[in-house]
C-alpha cells in the first residue's frame, strides 16, 4: 500500500496501469519525499517506484485504514496491460536479458521473442523471469478481489476525474503526467490467431473481474 500520511491517501498501485505517473504525482505533494534529494536511475521514472514500491494486495492491511482516508486504485483495459508488459518490459527495456534462469539454461528461451512466441510462452517467461511475472499478474492480486474497499476505482482513460479529485481531496493543485509510457503500440489485430486463442483464458478472467469499468471485450475474444 503506498500512503501520503500528511493527506491521508492511500493507493494500491497495479503494474503497468499508469503506476509511474501517479507515483510521481503523488511524490509531488508528499512532504515525507524530498523529490529534489532522490537518486539518479537509469529510467528517470524509476524513482518513484523505489520512493514508493508497488506491492500485493493485504486485507489486513487495507482494513486498517481509517475510514476518514481517501483510498483508491486505477485499473486498465486488460489488452492494454498486457501488451504493454511486452512493448515495455521486452522490447523496450530488454529485461529478458537479465533473466538468470534463461542465461544458466534452466530455461531455453530466446530473450528477444517476437511478440507471438513471447505471448504463447507467457506462463513459461513468467516463471523464467520475476519481472515479467510481476507485470503479467492478474489484476486483483494488487487491487484484492473486492473493489467495493475503495472509495473510488478510476479506470486508466479518467485520470483527469483522478486529478480533480485529488485535487479537491488535498486543497491543492494535482497534476497527473506521463511517465514510462511505451513508443510502440501492439494491439491483437497484430497477433497470430492462435496467439490470441493461448492469450484468451487469461483475459477472460480479467475482463469479468473489471466489467464494471470495462465492459466490452476485444471481438477477436468474442469469435473464440
Amino acid at each position: 500500500m503506498i500512503k501520503v500520511e500528511a493527506h491521508k491517501i492511500a493507493y494500491m498501485a497495479l503494474p503497468k496501469a499508469a503506476c509511474s505517473s501517479i507515483k510521481k504525482a503523488l511524490a509531488t505533494i508528499d512532504p515525507a519525499v524530498k523529490v529534489d534529494e532522490l537518486a539518479d536511475t537509469e529510467y528517470d521514472y524509476d524513482k518513484w517506484h523505489m520512493v514508493y514500491p508497488t506491492q500485493r494486495f493485504r486485507p489486513h492491511r487495507w482494513s486498517a485504514l481509517d475510514p476518514d482516508w481517501f483510498g483508491f486504485t486505477v485499473v486498465r483495459d486488460p489488452v492494454k496491460r498486457l501488451m504493454a508488459c511486452y512493448t515495455n518490459r521486452v522490447v523496450e527495456r530488454g529485461e529478458l536479458k537479465n533473466s538468470r534462469k534463461i542465461k544458466n539454461g534452466a530455461y531455453n528461451l530466446p530473450v528477444d521473442p517476437d511478440p507471438d512466441f513471447f505471448f504463447q510462452n507467457l506462463d513459461a517467461y513468467k516463471k523464467a523471469a520475476s519481472v515479467i511475472k510481476h507485470h503479467a499478474m492478474h489484476t486483483w492480486l494488487f487491487t484484492g478481489p473486492d473493489l467495493s474497499v475503495y472509495k473510488k476505482v478510476y479506470p486508466t482513460e479518467k485520470l483527469g476525474a483522478l486529478a480533480k479529485d485529488l485535487s479537491d481531496w488535498t486543497n491543492a493543485p494535482f497534476e497527473i503526467g506521463r511517465e514510462n509510457t511505451s513508443s510502440m503500440t501492439l494491439t491483437l489485430d497484430d497477433l497470430k490467431p492462435e496467439t490470441v486463442k493461448a492469450l484468451t483464458p487469461w483475459l477472460c478472467l480479467e475482463y469479468g473481474f473489471l466489467i464494471n469499468h470495462y465492459d466490452k471485450r476485444p471481438a477477436q475474444l468474442q469469435a473464440l
